[in-house]
């Protein structure tokens, strides 16, 4: 690394030299690969860490649960902070809480205790996603847009598919505490790079606002927690007071920051079509995933008796092929409108889930892996073009809403897939997985028809 090279970037130059753009991008994917690999690694953990810390299954579970909701509840508050205070500032905090929250994980002695923990890595990784496409729109120039959201895109699927593998050899080896632990020294090295090349960003001039920050984490909060109880059945009085409570709350900030200039809620962002045609889409494709990663595992384990560790390599080509499409996507995405490349993708992807829905229980492992690979290939094509088309499309000092936006567009997508996933599973029993394949088949072919709207919306061409 240069030690010449200034630690901020103007925000008016066009991404940052080619040196320091490496460094910068390398810190950005060490942190990228330790959250996605602790999205998947704590799953396998969980029955060693019941063991361990005397805990019911049920208790553990929450090991998972806190993770989620205190990333997916914070999320659009912590953008909106990062168009003010800086989405550097917000990238750091976000990797010293997680740095921080993965050594507690490490040092729990309790479940409460590991509980606590693991919220803190929750807020950690909300904060590094919430701003993390925004600082990629300012490290690369804007003609390798499409190249950095691919890179980006490549990082998460392979650290993904990686987390299950990682988790049972260090399991092999080690307690669970090393499964956190193993993020102190890279959180460290991340840390240290960030904050050498990490640039700076435009500052919005309006202040904070707390109270409609706190409305905001309650509004997210009860609409993932009412999804969650939704799809798992619960009492419907119950799913009611979640759900209503969130729309209570969105009504309450919408109105209390009607006319502010960037509202931690980004309505006004959906005013531009192209922004609001790519988060519908990506809603559709992530809802897609969702009932697919929760379905396979118990279509493949149930319906054709195949062992847990047969079902992670199973579904291992997924994620991996979308780590392969995503720069070659990206790099197209920078000449031709993403319109036309996510509509494709997303095509594909319908095709690959009409395959799994129709996929016979005696199927061989040969046939299984193409269908997974071609719903990798599908989602691996759209999934870069659309980031770049969400974060092209709004205003630069706006980036931090659109980050969090697309994040959460992300999160809700899964979370809904998820929950519905569920309860084809608790009013179709044995049938429940091919009728979840089935919705997602149906969610993919509306992002399809999505995606080709924007051309329509007078999207720019590239090249």
């Amino acid at each position: 690394m240069d030690a010449r090279l200034p630690d901020t970037a103007s925000p008016e130059i066009d991404g940052l030299p080619p040196e320091r753009r490496r460094w910068a991008v390398f810190a950005i994917f060490m942190a990228l690969t330790m959250s996605a690999l602790d999205t998947s690694i704590a799953n396998v953990a969980l029955p060693a860490i019941a063991t361990d810390l005397h805990a019911n299954p049920a208790d553990a579970v929450w090991v998972v649960n806190v993770y989620q909701i205190a990333m997916v509840a914070t999320l659009l508050p912590l953008a909106a902070l990062g168009d003010i205070i800086g989405h550097r500032r917000i990238y750091l905090i976000g990797l010293v809480l997680f740095t921080l929250g993965s050594l507690a994980c490490a040092s729990a002695w309790s479940l409460p205790a590991l509980l606590v923990a693991r919220t803190f890595q929750g807020l950690g990784a909300s904060a590094m996603m919430s701003v993390n496409s925004a600082l990629v729109r300012f490290i690369y120039p804007r003609h390798m847009l499409g190249q950095g959201f691919g890179l980006n895109a490549m990082v998460v699927a392979v650290g993904y598919s990686l987390g299950p593998s990682v988790a049972s050899g260090l399991l092999s080896i080690g307690p669970w505490p090393w499964l956190f632990g193993v993020n102190v020294p890279v959180g460290i090295v991340a840390i240290l790079i960030g904050l050498r090349t990490l640039p700076a960003t435009p500052r919005a001039t309006h202040a904070f606002d707390i109270p409609a920050a706190g409305i905001a984490i309650l509004c997210l909060g009860l609409f993932i927690a009412g999804l969650g109880s939704a799809g798992h059945h619960a009492d419907a009085r119950l799913v009611a007071l979640e759900l209503g409570g969130a729309v209570l709350f969105a009504l309450v900030l919408l109105r209390r920051q009607r006319g502010h200039p960037a509202p931690i809620l980004p309505i006004d962002l959906f005013r531009i079509p192209l922004f609001s045609l790519s988060a519908v889409t990506a809603v559709c494709a992530f809802a897609t995933q969702g009932c697919a990663f929760v379905a396979l595992p118990f279509y493949f384990q149930h319906t054709m008796g195949l062992t847990a560790v047969a079902t992670g390599l199973l579904i291992t080509p997924w994620p991996l092929v979308v780590g392969m499409m995503g720069p070659i996507a990206g790099r197209l995405s920078d000449r031709f409108p993403v319109g036309i490349l996510g509509g494709i993708g997303l095509a594909v992807l319908a095709a690959g889930m009409a395959l799994m829905a129709t996929l016979p229980a005696d199927a061989s492992v040969a046939n299984i892996v193409w269908r997974m690979a071609v719903c990798g290939m599908g989602f691996g094509f759209f999934q870069s073009p659309n980031m770049r088309a969400l974060l092209t499309s709004v205003p630069p000092a706006r980036s931090g809403g659109g980050s969090g936006i697309a994040a959460t567009a992300r999160l809700t997508g899964q979370t809904t897939g998820a929950a519905l996933t569920a309860l084809c599973f608790t009013l179709g029993g044995a049938s429940g997985p091919p009728v979840a394949l089935a919705l997602g088949t149906a969610f993919a072919a509306a992002g399809t028809l999505v995606s080709f709207l924007r051309l329509a919306a007078g999207e720019p061409r590239h090249g």
